[in-house]
Formats: structure tokens, C-alpha cells, sequence
């Protein structure tokens, strides 16, 4: 029988409750396909902060580093806003992607059939929509040297770096060149070359690469028009590319079609070593403790952590037919609620998922 060592990241917020309906469907899948999975807990964020002081402990990343996969459910908090950059929550979310060399997020963004009335857009907008994004995750502005604030002229100022070396671009695009040749063969780069060189290295570093993949059709787009196609017409797309600052903003906006951000998974991968796999939601303070949690995103999540990860792909199956079926039965948690639905809390949807398993 298998065995795979997976560190479970609660995190803070509502991140116990998900970690708590996630782990008991991958209890019971794992056992159905006769393979074990052996879990440890890790602090993370602002529970790392409260028990250790940092945001990210040395034996939190070590413990990563040395499993199979890692699932993540929400860091932050705003009881850590005053704090410095450095010791805040979302620092140690950083540290972990950079200190597991996490360079390739993956965010799909597919229409539920049970959920397209949940949608602000039309459903003649947004039927049939299934895409994904690849973003880069580790260099662009958010890492770039140098940065910080400094005096000058009498005044204050502060400074960031865009930079991509032409290797950081390269690994990213193999990556999204090759789930684009698993999926329909499109493949639209974002950037904003008409007034960034570092945008206009990106997008030449693509243009080389796409010879060697003759059967992906290639296009650009700038991330401002971008930003207004997929309110437009989402259905064009079929793998966005994308740099980091780009894609924190474009991946959001896509969440946003499904009609709830509490939907959507995303995975993390490096060149090897185990992948970091989260929902793309927050820590939602507001309702934390209140069995009010969507844990769907946090199921899909597992989901691609086994298909992807542990390479488990008929449990994976089964735990998105799970999640299909209770939608399709009429099942929600308050965000996704809609007339002539059942609304449940987090605890009492875990209990339907594992019915529906």
C-alpha cells in the first residue's frame, strides 16, 4: 500500500474548520483507494505568531520540505496589521513559497452547472467557462531588490522592483505551454509591453519557446484589457499566463465569475519536491469559529493535491464528484446560498460530502 506524508497548514480564521472536513475526506477516500495517508499539523501565519513569535518556524519549513504535499488552508488576521512586514501573517505564506521554491501557481477557474445563477455575471457570460491560470509566484515586484522607503528632496518615497530574469520567465512558460497542450491548445501570455521592458522580455522569452510547441496557439494581451475580456468574454480563454503582480489581480478577478471565491483550489509547484496546495480564499476573521465556512475550496484543494501531488487521480475524481453531487442536491453554505436551497454550515457540509462519497 502507498504512503504519503502530508502537512496539514489550519493556519488561522476559519482554516481549522476546513482542515477539519478536508482531512476526514481524505481519511475516508485514501482507505477506499488503498493508499495511507500519514498527516502532521504545523503552525503557519498567525497562529505560528501567537505560539512561537514568527510567521513562519524553521520546523514548520523543514516539515514541508521533507512530505509528499502540503495543504494549506488561510492565513491572516487583522490582529497582526500592526505589526512589521516581517513578522505579519502573510510573510510567512511568502517565505513558504520561496523557501519550497514554489515558482508556478495554478488556479482553475471552471463553472459549476449548479452554481451558475450564483454568478454576478449572465449566464450567457459565463456558461461554459473553464480556464486556468498559471501564474509566476516567486520574482516579479514582490520580490525584487531594491525596494523600501527613503528620504529625499524633503519628501518621502517609497520604491518596488519589477524584474524577471529570462530563466524565471522561461520555467514558467514551459509550464503553462504544457497544461495548455493537455487542455485545448491556447495559450494567451498577459504582460504590459507597450510600456515595460521588463514586460517586453517576458513576452519575447515567449514568443522563443512557442516554436517548440507547434501545436499550442499563442497570443498576448495587455493585463488591462485582459482585466476587462474576462468580464467580456471569459470563454476565450483557455490558459492565461501570467507574472506575479498580474496574476494576483487576474486570478482573483476570475474567481469572481464562479459567483464565490469559497469555490476555488489552486496548487503551487516547484521545479521538484512536494507542491503547496490552498484554496484561494482568505482567512474570513468575521465568521471564524461561527460554523459559517464554505470548506469546498479546501475539498477541491485536496483534491488536486492528490491528482496532482500524490498522484492519486481516481480519488481525486471521487472527491470532486462529491462536491458536484451535494451542489446538484441543493446544498449550501451561506455564500453560495440561493431560493429553494438547504443552507448548512461548515460542519454539517462536511457530513453531506462524506454521504456523498
Amino acid at each position: 500500500m502507498a504512503q504519503h506524508r502530508v502537512v496539514l497548514l489550519p493556519g488561522d480564521g476559519i482554516g481549522p474548520e476546513i482542515t477539519d472536513v478536508a482531512r476526514r475526506l481524505l481519511e475516508v477516500v485514501s482507505d477506499r483507494h488503498r493508499f495511507e495517508l500519514v498527516f502532521e499539523e504545523q503552525p503557519i501565519g498567525g497562529s505560528a505568531i501567537d505560539s512561537t513569535g514568527e510567521p513562519l518556524p524553521a520546523s514548520t519549513l523543514e516539515a514541508c520540505k521533507a512530505s509528499d504535499a502540503v495543504l494549506l488552508a488561510a492565513i491572516g488576521s487583522p490582529r497582526f496589521d500592526s505589526l512589521p512586514r516581517e513578522k505579519r501573517p502573510e510573510t510567512g505564506l511568502l517565505g513558504l513559497r520561496a523557501g519550497m521554491d514554489l515558482f508556478a501557481n495554478l488556479r482553475p477557474v471552471k463553472i459549476v452547472p449548479a452554481l451558475i445563477d450564483a454568478s454576478s455575471l449572465k449566464r450567457e457570460v459565463i456558461e461554459g467557462v473553464d480556464l486556468m491560470v498559471v501564474r509566476e509566484l516567486t520574482g516579479g515586484i514582490y520580490f525584487g531588490q531594491p525596494k523600501g522607503r527613503l528620504e529625499a528632496d524633503g519628501d518621502e518615497r517609497g520604491f518596488n522592483t519589477m524584474t524577471y530574469s529570462g530563466s524565471e520567465v522561461d520555467r514558467i512558460a514551459k509550464v503553462a505551454f504544457e497544461i495548455a497542450a493537455e487542455r485545448r491548445g491556447r495559450l494567451c501570455s498577459v504582460d504590459k509591453a507597450n510600456v515595460l521592458d521588463v514586460s517586453q522580455l517576458w513576452r519575447d522569452r515567449v514568443d522563443a519557446m512557442a516554436p517548440g510547441y507547434g501545436g499550442i496557439e499563442v497570443s498576448h494581451m495587455y493585463v488591462d484589457n485582459a482585466a476587462m475580456q474576462l468580464v467580456r468574454d471569459p470563454r476565450q480563454f483557455d490558459v492565461l499566463l501570467t507574472g506575479n503582480l498580474f496574476g494576483d489581480i487576474l486570478s482573483d478577478e476570475a474567481a469572481m465569475l464562479t459567483g464565490s471565491i469559497g469555490m476555488l483550489p489552486s496548487a503551487s509547484l516547484g521545479s521538484d519536491g512536494p507542491g503547496l496546495f490552498e484554496p484561494v480564499h482568505g482567512s474570513a476573521p468575521d465568521i471564524a469559529g461561527q460554523d459559517k465556512a464554505n470548506p469546498m475550496a479546501m475539498v477541491l484543494s485536496a483534491a488536486m493535491m492528490l491528482r496532482i501531488g500524490l498522484k492519486q487521480p481516481a480519488a481525486a475524481d471521487a472527491l470532486e464528484n462529491a462536491v458536484d453531487r451535494v451542489l446538484a442536491a441543493g446544498f449550501r453554505t451561506g455564500d453560495l446560498m440561493a431560493q429553494g436551497c438547504t443552507q448548512l454550515g461548515c460542519e454539517a457540509m462536511g457530513q453531506e460530502l462524506l454521504k456523498a462519497l
